[in-house]
Order: C-alpha cells, then sequence, then structure tokens
C-alpha cells in the first residue's frame, strides 16, 4: 500500500487506499484506451479507466465486460460532458470550407449522454470521471460509484466538490489531449502548470483527494506531485507506448522524437495538446471554438491520415514531456515508475540528511 505525500492533504478515498501503486491510467477516448490497457494496470496494482468518449454504448457496455473478464481489479470508467450546442456558424462554415472537399459535416451531439450514465449507473465500475464540465448534485448522487471531477482551476475544484465530487483530478496545461476546462474558454497557451494547479488547489479550502495529471511521464514527476499533495497521479502519454495501448504506428513514432507540442483547436474545435504537424501549422490560425462540430469535420480526413500512417495528417495527442516515455508493458511501467518515484522521495530526503 502506497503512503500519503509530505503535505496535510485530505486521506485519499476508498480506492485510491486500495491502489498498490499511485497510478491512474488517464482515459484517452478516440486512440490509445483499450480494455487490455485498463485491465493491465488495474491488474498491476494502478488504476485503469474504460474511456467512453466517442464510444457507442454498445461498445461501452463490451468494453466494461472486457476489462471486468480480464480482472478483478477495481477499475474506472470516464465520461465527457455535453457542452452547449450553440457556435458560430459563419465561423464554423468558414472553417470547414478551408478544410476542403475532404471534410465531413459539421454536426453537434451529446456523445449518448443519458445512454451511457444508464451504463455506469447499471454497471457501478469503482469510479466514475467526468471530463469537459461538472455534472449536477442529482446526476452524482444517482452514481454508486466513486465520482471523480477533472478541473483545471480553482474556481472548478470548488464546483466540483459542490456537486459531490469524492476526488479531483487535476490537469495541468502540460497535459496531452483536451483541456477538461468546463468551457473551453477563448485563448491559446493560458493555464495554470500542475504542479502550481496542485499547490492552489491543495491549499485551498477544497479538502479533497487529489490526483495530479500533465507531464508526469517518470518517476521523478510522479515523486514531484506526491510530495506536492497528490494521492495519486493520472498518466497518460506514459502509456501510449505500451503493447496494450492502440496508439496508431506513426503516433508511436513521434511519441518517442523530441518534438515540440502547442495547444490547437484545428482537429476538434476544443483546446488540445498535440505534437506540433502540418495540419496543426496550416489550420490553427483559423480553428474556432465550435466542439463537437469540427471534431466531426475533421474525422474523415484524420481517419485516412492513420490508415496511411501519415503524423502531418491526424492529432498526435501528446503531453509535454512524451518523448520520455518508454516501450514496455504497461505492468512494468506501473511498477517502475511507483518503485522509481519512492527511490526518488528517499534520495531527496537524503540529500538533506
Amino acid at each position: 500500500m502506497f503512503e500519503r505525500g509530505l503535505t496535510s492533504a485530505p486521506l485519499p478515498t476508498v480506492i485510491l487506499k486500495r491502489l498498490e501503486h499511485p497510478i491512474v491510467q488517464a482515459p484517452m477516448a478516440g486512440g490509445p484506451s483499450t480494455p487490455e490497457l485498463a485491465a493491465a494496470v488495474s491488474g498491476a496494482g494502478g488504476l485503469g479507466f474504460v474511456a467512453a468518449g466517442y464510444l457507442s454504448p454498445e461498445r461501452l457496455r463490451e468494453d466494461i465486460a472486457a476489462v471486468r473478464a480480464a480482472t478483478d481489479a477495481p477499475f474506472g470508467v470516464n465520461l465527457f460532458v455535453p457542452g452547449a450546442a450553440d457556435v458560430d456558424e459563419e465561423a464554423l462554415s468558414a472553417f470547414v470550407a478551408r478544410l476542403g472537399p475532404d471534410a465531413g459535416e459539421p454536426r453537434y451531439d451529446d456523445d449518448a449522454w443519458e445512454e451511457k450514465l444508464e451504463i455506469v449507473r447499471a454497471e457501478a465500475p469503482a469510479v466514475v470521471s467526468f471530463t469537459f464540465g461538472c455534472p449536477s448534485r442529482e446526476i452524482v448522487a444517482s452514481l454508486s460509484s466513486e465520482v471523480w471531477m477533472t478541473v483545471t482551476s480553482v474556481a472548478e475544484a470548488r464546483t466540483a466538490r459542490d456537486a459531490g465530487a469524492d476526488a479531483l483530478v487535476l490537469q495541468g496545461v502540460e497535459a496531452g489531449g483536451h483541456r477538461g476546462t468546463f468551457d473551453d474558454p477563448p485563448g491559446g497557451g493560458e493555464g495554470l502548470s500542475t504542479l502550481a494547479l496542485l499547490r492552489l488547489v491543495d491549499s485551498s479550502d477544497v479538502d479533497l483527494p487529489l490526483v495530479a495529471s500533465g507531464g508526469i511521464t517518470d518517476a521523478a514527476a510522479l515523486a514531484a506531485v506526491l510530495a506536492a499533495g497528490a494521492a495519486a497521479a493520472q498518466l497518460g502519454s506514459a502509456f501510449m507506448l505500451a503493447p496494450e495501448a492502440a496508439t496508431n504506428p506513426a503516433h508511436r513514432r513521434a511519441l518517442a522524437e523530441e518534438a515540440p507540442t502547442g495547444l490547437t483547436r484545428a482537429f476538434s474545435g476544443r483546446l488540445a495538446r498535440g505534437i506540433e504537424n502540418r495540419f496543426m501549422r496550416e489550420h490553427d490560425a483559423h480553428a474556432i471554438r465550435a466542439y463537437p462540430h469540427v471534431n466531426y469535420a475533421t474525422s474523415p480526413m484524420r481517419a485516412e491520415a492513420r490508415k496511411r500512417e501519415d503524423p502531418d495528417g491526424f492529432n498526435l495527442w501528446a503531453g509535454q514531456t512524451h518523448n520520455l516515455a518508454e516501450e514496455k508493458p504497461a505492468a512494468q511501467i506501473v511498477r517502475e515508475l511507483s518503485e522509481g518515484a519512492y527511490a526518488a522521495l528517499k534520495a531527496a530526503a537524503a540529500r538533506r540528511a
């Protein structure tokens, strides 16, 4: 059983206290996340996640069943909270026109929100986490699972606490993939780093267990957030090279390079961090806030690029420290990062002796 960090943060939730290792696998919707990855992380003593985003309700049921068939360990399911349907139609039309004749039809949907809520109510995984917003107190109260909320500011942390969250996933601006902000505010690279967000929330009136996320790819970074008050860390890029992950071969190659990342709305209409490529450079300056409309418009183009393994044609979601990821089985990653983190904490203490 892992020990707490060095601050006086709240005790972990029931699930966090059950983990052998303070490692949570980030739900990476639309790509690397698989039932095999979730089961491997959970089976190794971390907490694996099924990423429900973009899945049909039927596929979500299948993925939950597949994880349960592979392990008796606890795991989580992550849902996208639907946003507003209203967008600037004129700006959307102009952006889609720039994409060219291969673009798809932009449209809005809520990612089968109600159906997926019913599934997690019925299936009752150990944890249900939410991204892109904060569900109502009524929805939170209707779940028998622990409820974790993804937040990016102290204000969002307070909103999540008031809605009944059991724990908070604090997503720093270093994180790969979509920003978990509640309202996707205008702008580009604004946002708190993981460590700054962790310390601000831990020092606030929000008395909940905290899971740090963003830029945590090696043991030293894991040690840092544990020392700063996190009960665990949620890692995405660290698992993307694992054999259990369904990461596209072109994406795998890009992750291993010392390539810069950037925040963009060009792929989905919602701010997200990925490795810079031609698609981003060509369309970022004209990208608009319109999720999931833009996501549907670019989807066929990105799908074709994935088939060709063309790294310049689809989103290469990755955190800022992506090139520190190692190609190892997920269970080995969990154990080595956890053991390395506690070794790093002991080494840091010894330097002060």
